[in-house]
């Protein structure tokens, strides 16, 4: 069963289409958005603007400052 299932998951990983997108026969791409020059290729409309995946920020204190107080940090009940 386990072998069954490893070779499912190996033939889905391995039938991934590599190639140019394209829209599918009779449909055309989306209308140019309002006032853009010139309609997007499938390959600019797939591309994720820089918007939607911010870099991200994994800044540490550099230097040694201190922290505010925490008002709600407070001891455990007995």
């Amino acid at each position: 069963m386990r072998r069954l299932m490893v070779g499912c998951a190996l033939v889905l990983a391995a039938c991934g289409n590599k190639g140019e997108l394209k829209p599918a026969v009779g449909d055309s791409l989306p209308p140019k958005p309002y006032g853009a020059v010139a309609t997007p290729t499938p390959d600019r409309l797939v591309e994720a603007p820089s918007q939607t995946r911010p870099t991200r920020s994994d800044e540490v204190l550099r230097s040694s400052e201190k922290r505010r107080s925490d008002e709600f940090d407070l001891p455990p009940q007995n």
